[in-house]
């Protein structure tokens, strides 16, 4: 078999990548893996774990291990196939950390020191975080060039680190006079549901770090917990609107029709004209059962992976070498055009 080169043309290629942090919920699926299903039948694909970046901040040995299949399975039960999409574990592609290194001779101090998410995560104690927490959006831009990928599937809080990734990427084309060779890797944003908000909080990001798991639906969760979730979720005392402007100002009320309209990949405004003028009592139970049709099919092929790990473990290894078929010409190039030697 011929080994991929890498590509001058840059045809579409699309990365992303989860970090293993604990279960995928709600948010996740909406907002990016159901995205991911869709995206494997129009690009070529390659989705990984992101296991380097979890260990910015301390992780547990076995626990990082098993979230890491954890994750990969909720991929494969999500729908991605992996005869469609490249489906691997980070850590098992030694490019992303090699290229992360030679990006991080490339990017500049004071590009890492503009990114707003370290400032979050970090907050008071910046200098007792790890130099990893501090440099992995390099990581990331590593993650995508070591594939030359092309576009990027991306949130309104990952756009700044899209963008570092683009200067790198020109700044190492135009260092290393390789014009061309990284290709600016594009945004890709599509469809409802991009961002889904907490069941308990109406004004933000639903979190699988949320202490409370009623503010949240979490993939492997029973029908019974499901419908008990939209039971609780917050709304207002105000019934359905019968237009999206009633909306306004009522951040829980919005989520939940927000979820209805992703699920059903309907708009907002056709949600309304469903159940308009009709209290929460009528709404939330129609929504639970709209999630629980979209989502227990999910649940049960999470089981079938738990109870087979051999053949998870297969997918994984079968993806990664893919991985490394599709990195490693790409930076067999990247060490000649930086000038190391090699026998």
């Amino acid at each position: 078999m011929t080994e991929p080169s890498p590509r001058n043309s840059h045809e579409t290629r699309v990365f992303s990548g989860v970090q293993p942090t604990g279960q995928l919920h709600l948010g996740n699926y909406l907002g990016a893996l159901s995205k991911f299903v869709k995206l494997q039948d129009q690009h070529e694909c390659v989705f990984c774990v992101v296991d380097l970046h979890a260990i910015t901040v301390p992780q547990k040995r076995n626990v990082l291990a098993e979230n890491s299949r954890q994750i990969s399975a909720a991929f494969l039960a999500c729908g991605l196939d992996p005869e469609k999409a490249t489906i691997f574990v980070q850590s098992s592609v030694p490019a992303h950390a090699e290229l992360a290194w030679i990006l991080s001779c490339t990017a500049r101090m004071g590009w890492l020191e503009r990114m707003t998410q370290f400032k979050d995560k970090a907050g008071k104690d910046a200098e007792r975080s790890s130099v990893g927490l501090f440099s992995y959006p390099v990581l990331q831009a590593a993650d995508i060039l070591a594939y030359q990928a092309t576009h990027v599937p991306v949130g309104d809080d990952q756009k700044q680190h899209l963008e570092l990734s683009r200067d790198i990427a020109a700044r190492f084309n135009r260092d290393y006079d390789a014009p061309e060779f990284f290709p600016l890797p594009e945004p890709l944003i599509q469809g409802p549901g991009a961002r889904i908000m907490s069941l308990k909080d109406g004004s933000v990001k639903m979190s699988k770090s949320d202490p409370s798991d009623l503010s949240r639906i979490n993939l492997n969760d029973s029908p019974e917990q499901i419908t008990k979730k939209f039971k609780k979720a917050r709304t207002d005392p105000d019934g359905v609107p019968q237009e999206v402007e009633g909306l306004a100002g009522r951040d829980g009320a919005d989520n939940l029709v927000a979820i209805y309209a992703a699920l059903a990949e309907i708009s907002k405004a056709d949600v309304l004209r469903q159940f308009g003028g009709q209290g929460w009592g009528v709404f939330k139970p129609a929504l639970a059962d709209l999630a629980v049709a979209k989502l227990s099919p999910i649940a049960e092929r999470l089981a079938q992976f738990n109870n087979d790990p051999a053949e998870l473990d297969r997918v994984l290894r079968a993806g990664a070498d893919k991985a490394n078929a599709i990195s490693e010409p790409v930076m067999q190039k990247v060490r000649e055009i930086v000038g190391f030697w090699r026998p």
